[in-house]
């Protein structure tokens, strides 16, 4: 037991730990009821970081999330011309400013792509597969925010 604890910790492992902000509140600049924008409040909110406050005035910081583009396109066609396959992407952009209007993070955007097999005899079963597919990504969407902004910096 003790050989794999140094085993593992020799090879650089470590647990994620506490999200650590420049910051100490955040207004997020969303579209309210989103369900990117409950999530993103939940994921600032749990890492005990910064405080999401209601209103901009009261924020160090503002996040501005437009919301989020789905976007499905045919990757693949069988030889009779029926789909085979499908990709999904995902387009989040945000940007991290001060109410003074100075960029903390310039305008940036995650793009996030998936695929997917489909058969006309699992239409329910695929259907459901792409709803998953979408959560998923903006989950990892909503990750990739909130690492980014433990190394947004006061501008200088």
């Amino acid at each position: 037991m003790l050989a794999a604890v140094l085993l593992v910790g020799a090879c650089g492992f470590a647990l994620r730990g506490e999200f650590k902000y420049a910051f100490s509140t955040i207004y997020l600049n969303l579209p309210a009821g989103t369900p990117i924008a409950q999530e993103l409040k939940r994921a600032i909110e749990a890492s005990g970081g910064a405080r999401v406050v209601d209103s901009a005035a009261a924020a160090e910081v503002i996040l501005d999330v437009p919301a989020p583009v789905d976007d499905k396109s045919v990757l693949s066609l069988s030889g009779g011309g029926k789909v085979r396959e499908y990709a999904l992407t995902k387009r989040v952009t945000y940007h991290l400013h001060d109410a003074t209007g100075r960029d903390w993070l310039p305008l940036t955007q995650i793009v996030l792509r998936r695929s997917y097999t489909y058969s006309e005899s699992e239409v329910l079963a695929r259907e459901y597969e792409e709803v998953r597919l979408l959560k998923e990504m903006q989950g990892d969407a909503v990750q990739q925010i909130a690492r980014r902004l433990q190394v947004a910096k006061p501008p200088t």
